[in-house]
């Protein structure tokens, strides 16, 4: 295959021995690690017993999907300057979670958003729009987790059967189960924990072989890349990932404010706060985090830089149009032609890194929706349940979701995933973005507003979102034959962001002025406890 015709047999032998014993360490990790059958606030949170370090690098671990890992490195190895300002806005959403979000998440919330919302406005209702609204945001990003694992083992391992993609998409959604309904929390914890120090790790001296191997000069370094690129001075400028399309800046602003608002919204990055056992530990862990997060987005620009300087456009694209590949074959490339012993070790730290990654992540996402499902909507039928009648309908719910997800896995394994991930970006900026500000800011907010955020929030992105250039009408969209492309963007934001922020006012404004005033007084009862912990004890 592109990019591993040199001890391509050696590499791919030891990366199977390698993701043979993670995954066993992982799965014993979660075992030892779980919580006792009644003890929810251990499996929901890990009871507050993380360090703010060790928060901090699950919260990256989190926020790092193996999407982002290798869709953000594409970008840039395909697109220059614009991967970069996607790498940054990376950066950027998880700045504003730790400035604006975090702390009166930690302090509204308990398990779940669910939790959060509801602090203010109490109904069953309020619980079970936000479940759906989590399930809907994170599913699309499951299944790209899931479904790329299945194309990134076959490329790794060397095998090309869709059968055998198809038993691995199986064997890995199975495993992901065990993590979240065995582990909980703290073990979902552990292993983000793992994953990230691996990916940084490996990350950091792959990128430094690559600047070591440009003489440690970063201006040789973009010169050779705009050079394999093909396209020439436009590589370091703005505007070559959006030049088809009839709007390219307004396309590009789009893009960046889904992904700014989206991601730091997103239900399995929020469901981090919970486990910080005060305000103070929140800040810490958010400031170990974003720097775990800047160190990355340098590891990823120089790696995908590398990978176009030393690889070239044409090599990419023949592994992967979308650039996906671009990760591993700079990682690759950074070693030289002949590849040592030390060399082959690293690049199976390389892969072993990413395939964590996959594992962690949707882990971690199945636990959020699962959490969502047990607690919002499943143990407030009726009188509060037994903790552990609530610990069994957890573990139950991460197999309820996980099942289907690795059936829609196997579906959708063959078709482009990026529209996918972008619709989960969509739904986080649109639907929960906005009702996070709202609820945790706004005294007059009501019930009406809300559902109207979330309901029309989640709505707009659904309609909007099959007439984008991802769906259709392009040779990279998940349906390149067919074109029904009306929408003259990438993303939906431009228009769905703006619409969950009006949609949530109008809701609010048609609820009257008595309905407004009675919101307020209750936003006032709880103001102290949400924006300052007034009454809540520090651990």
């Amino acid at each position: 295959m592109t990019g591993f015709s040199d001890s391509a047999q050696s590499m791919s032998s030891m990366s199977l021995v390698a993701f043979t014993a993670v995954a066993t360490l992982t799965l014993l990790l979660c075992v030892l690690t779980g919580p006792d059958r009644d003890d929810l606030d251990a499996f929901y949170t890990g009871f507050g017993s993380l360090s703010p370090l060790r928060n901090g690098l699950a919260i990256a671990g989190d926020y790092i999907s193996a999407a982002t890992v290798l869709g953000t490195g594409g970008v840039i190895a395909l697109c220059g300057y614009d991967g970069v300002v996607l790498a940054l806005s990376t950066a950027l959403s998880l700045m504003l979670l730790m400035f604006l979000l975090a702390e009166p998440l930690r302090n509204a919330g308990r398990f779940t958003m669910g939790d959060a919302l509801a602090r203010r406005m109490p109904g069953r209702g309020v619980r079970i729009t936000a479940c759906a609204v989590t399930v809907a945001a994170l599913l699309p990003l499951m299944l790209v987790q899931l479904a790329g694992a299945g194309q990134l083992m076959a490329y790794i391992l060397g095998f090309s059967d869709q059968s055998v993609q198809t038993c691995c998409v199986i064997g890995l959604g199975a495993l992901m189960i065990s993590y979240a309904a065995i582990g909980g929390m703290k073990g979902t914890a552990l292993i983000q924990i793992l994953k990230i120090v691996t990916l940084l790790g490996s990350g950091t001296v792959v990128a430094l072989l690559v600047l070591h191997r440009f003489a440690w000069d970063p201006g040789a370094l973009l010169t050779a890349a705009a050079r394999g690129s093909g396209a020439g001075p436009a590589y370091l400028h703005s505007g070559l990932q959006f030049a088809a399309g009839p709007n390219p800046r307004l396309d590009m602003i789009s893009s960046e404010l889904t992904i700014v608002l989206g991601g730091a919204c997103l239900p399995h990055v929020t469901m981090r706060m919970y486990a910080a056992a005060g305000a103070r530990q929140v800040r810490r862990s958010m400031s170990w985090a974003v720097s775990c997060v800047a160190l990355f987005v340098l590891i990823i620009g120089v790696v995908g830089f590398g990978a176009t300087a030393l690889v070239g456009r044409t090599a990419i694209t023949a592994a992967d149009p979308q650039g996906n590949t671009a990760y591993l074959l700079g990682s690759r490339a950074a070693f030289g032609t002949d590849v040592s012993t030390a060399g082959t070790l690293l690049f199976t730290t390389v892969t072993t890194a990413l395939f964590l990654t996959l594992l962690a992540s949707v882990a971690g996402m199945i636990l959020a929706c699962a959490n969502s499902l047990a607690h919002d909507v499943l143990a407030t039928r009726a009188q509060e349940p037994p903790a552990r009648r609530e610990m069994r309908l957890a573990r139950i719910s991460a197999v309820a979701i996980g099942a289907p997800t690795i059936l829609l896995a196997t579906l959708v394994q063959h078709h482009s995933l990026q529209p996918l991930a972008t619709l989960s970006f969509c739904l986080g900026a649109s639907a929960l973005a906005p009702a996070l500000v709202y609820g945790l800011f706004w005294r007059r907010y009501t019930r009406t507003g809300l559902m109207c955020t979330l309901l029309g929030g989640t709505l707009t992105v659904l309609l909007l979102m099959p007439g984008t250039n991802l769906v259709s009408g392009t040779p990279g969209a998940a349906f390149p034959h067919a074109d029904f492309n009306w929408f003259p963007f990438t993303t939906t934001g431009i228009v769905s962001i703006p619409a969950g922020f009006l949609l949530g006012w109008l809701g609010t404004a048609v609820s009257g002025r008595r309905g407004a005033a009675e919101q307020r007084r209750q936003y006032e009862a709880v103001e102290g406890w949400i924006l300052a912990g007034a009454g809540r004890r520090e651990t």
